[in-house]
């Protein structure tokens, strides 16, 4: 029998500001990488409410997320794939942020021929993608995901 196919749930943010997009700094085996905020899905935490917590963990940003861009699903390898849910949110003023999580070294405000410019640091093709999704493809409402979570008493049907 196949191994069960089971990729990484994440979550992202497009935040837009004044024709510039927010990307966090990271390093990565020794390497910087920009990234939009974006993390993993945690036990007993909403698709939604996951993306506001990377947002403030990685920025200090408390934010409103206001539609979904895109849900893409996406192999690094063929041991690694993930579904990414790119959710976007607006804000007024390109402020300065400040990171809680160690791991962002830093957040920048891009504009996106800044972002092109640093294709091959992006930490995946979904960076640019998701900026272009948000400015030229419609986006879904968040009424479309059902945020109640649910606890069901596991069965061998799940």
């Amino acid at each position: 029998m196949k191994p069960r196919y089971k990729p990484n749930t994440t979550v992202a943010c497009v935040i837009h500001c004044d024709n510039k997009f927010l990307l966090v700094e990271e390093i990565i085996d020794g390497e910087v990488r920009f990234n939009q905020p974006a993390g993993h899905l945690e036990a007993n935490e909403t698709i939604i409410d996951a993306c506001i917590r990377e947002v403030k963990e990685e920025t200090g940003l408390n934010i409103t997320i206001s539609a979904l861009v895109c849900i893409y699903q996406f192999s690094a390898s063929n041991a690694l794939s993930f579904m990414r849910f790119t959710f976007c949110a607006q804000v007024n003023k390109c402020v300065e942020c400040t990171p809680i999580d160690p791991a962002i070294s830093a957040c920048h405000w891009l504009t996106i021929e800044q972002v092109k410019a640093r294709q091959n640091q992006l930490r995946s093709p979904l960076v640019l993608k998701s900026i272009e999704d948000y400015l030229h493809k419609p986006h879904s409402p968040l009424s479309l995901i059902n945020s109640e979570l649910q606890v069901i008493a596991a069965t061998n049907n799940a």
